[in-house]
């Protein structure tokens, strides 16, 4: 029922690495009003609040006090307007089944992100964004309910300050709102962006929307576990960016290594090809390991802890840092 609270839910099958965790009370609204009346019984009953999407990006610790809260919200429609469409969608909807469904339907925008894990409401936090795009690009609104006061709030891309995974929801809106709903600007308009990597050589010369999709999923596939089999957070770094005189001084030692350059000037470096010129691609300790396909991915074998996938996880930034002076810096949120 929506808006009923459980007591002592287990969450280990709640975020994709699979850690173990425990909420005291646990709710998944599936309305913008059951929502609202949750968060003011938090705040009356002063519980810690936690906020979950489909646990794709997050570390969870064994026990999480208070009310975790996992928006259920699983609504969307389309607005035609002329060539563009907007996209309503509620925070409950699987990111990749939309993008599987919006490119099935033609739409431009949103291929290049398909096979992304989590839930729509995540999407914006992370600004998550692959194979040349990220969601800012096609964003037009995200909708909030205030933790404070339960007001709802629409903010445009400008107010959500997106970064390189980044936003104003893990600054000064960290804990201070639940995202409710998004709305997309995409396009029947053929637009392919395809530029990164191989993806150019693996579709045709006029592919589809559904066909770009498609091929993600399958080079996505290639190289990333599935976390239904092994748990992992999906790139567990993130791509480090530095001045432009550091990445010249390395690239006259390591000559092979992958750069792209921004427009600010600035050198995004692939942390993955980092990790794997320390020799750490395949390692393993103890119930964690380096994926032995993409040394991005952090893998979970089953049995370990918050505390001993942190402590692997500095284990690879420093081993990183020594070698080439470049501190990487973790993608998945403590809860």
């Amino acid at each position: 029922m929506s808006g009923t609270i459980l007591v002592d839910q287990d969450l280990s099958l709640a975020n994709t690495l699979g850690l173990p965790c425990r909420a005291e009370r646990f709710a998944a609204p599936a309305t913008s009003g059951s929502l609202r009346r949750l968060l003011c019984l938090a705040a009356e009953q002063d519980w810690p609040l936690t906020l979950l999407g489909g646990g794709s990006n997050l570390i969870l610790p064994e026990r999480l006090a208070g009310l975790v809260i996992q928006p259920a919200l699983r609504h969307w429609w389309l607005e035609q307007q002329g060539n563009d469409v907007l996209v309503h969608i509620g925070a409950g909807v699987e990111w990749h089944s939309l993008v599987m469904a919006l490119a099935g339907r033609g739409l431009w925008g949103t291929e290049n992100l398909a096979l992304i894990p989590g839930t729509c409401g995540a999407a914006p936090i992370q600004n998550i964004g692959a194979y040349g795009v990220e969601l800012g690009e096609v964003l037009e609104a995200v909708q909030v309910l205030f933790v404070e006061d339960g007001r709802s709030a629409v903010l445009t891309p400008e107010a959500c300050a997106f970064g390189y995974r980044d936003s104003i929801f893990k600054s000064e809106l960290d804990g201070k709102v639940v995202i409710t709903g998004l709305t997309l600007r995409l396009s029947r308009l053929a637009s392919p962006r395809l530029a990164y990597g191989d993806l150019a050589q693996r579709v045709g010369a006029q592919p589809t929307p559904l066909e770009v999709a498609e091929t993600i999923c399958a080079i996505r596939r290639e190289k990333l576990p599935d976390p239904a089999e092994l748990g992992n957070a999906g790139s567990f770094f993130k791509n480090p960016i530095v001045e432009r005189k550091q990445a010249e001084e390395m690239l006259s030692s390591w000559p092979d290594m992958p750069y792209f350059e921004l427009t600010d000037g600035c050198i995004k470096l692939a942390a993955g090809w980092l990790i794997d010129r320390c020799g750490l691609k395949g390692w393993r300790s103890g119930h964690f390991g380096v994926h032995d396909r993409q040394a991005l991915v952090l893998v979970h074998f089953g049995g370990g802890s918050s505390a001993e996938l942190l402590a692997f996880a500095d284990s690879v930034v420093e081993q990183v840092q020594a070698r080439f002076g470049v501190v990487l810096e973790r993608e998945p949120r403590l809860a």
